[in-house]
């Protein structure tokens, strides 16, 4: 058997599609750079909580009827042996409504973002027990609130200017 009919691709033929391969990564690689990839993720879970705590308002502080008629009316807590109704479902929506007016605002600016994706977190397993059908979405915000616990705002956040500020180094924030 001859080594020209091996059916073993040889080294040189493999070659250009290595370095097609190798230059298609380290474009990808300086697309998403760390810190690009932080912001976007702090933006891409604050958008659905934005939009949604700016339909319960009807000005400052102002509950709008809607917002209390969907806590006292539609939404219920899917636990084992219900669904049951919310409690005090006026305070509920008014903390609902503040937490994603004030938590998405604070991500964006990436101040205390870290507390922030946690109340965002907390926030989605709310919403998972409320609409459980919705859990393919409610995965995804629970991923990126964790990925911003886990690995901060990065460089584009006020934390990280904040901790060069004070000297705790932007290691911390």
């Amino acid at each position: 058997m001859s080594s020209t009919s091996s059916p073993i691709p040889r080294r040189d033929a493999l070659s250009p599609l290595v370095r097609l391969a190798a230059k298609a990564n380290c474009l990808v690689r300086a697309a998403a750079q760390p810190d690009f990839v932080q912001v976007v993720l702090r933006l891409a879970l604050a958008v659905p909580f934005w939009r949604s705590g700016i339909l319960k308002w009807d000005g400052f502080l102002q509950l709008n009827d809607t917002a209390v008629d969907l806590f006292s009316q539609e939404f219920m807590l899917h636990l084992p042996g219900g669904p049951y109704p919310f409690p005090a479902p006026t305070a509920m929506a008014f903390l609902s409504g503040c937490g994603e007016i004030i938590f998405p605002t604070l991500l964006v600016l990436g101040l205390a973002s870290r507390f922030a994706s946690l109340g965002l977190l907390f926030m989605t397993v709310i919403v998972e027990l409320t609409i459980p059908d919705g859990w393919p979405i409610h995965l995804t915000w629970a991923a990126m609130a964790l990925a911003i616990t886990r690995h901060g705002p990065g460089r584009l956040s006020l934390d990280h200017l904040l901790a060069r500020a004070s000297g705790f180094g932007a290691r911390q924030a």
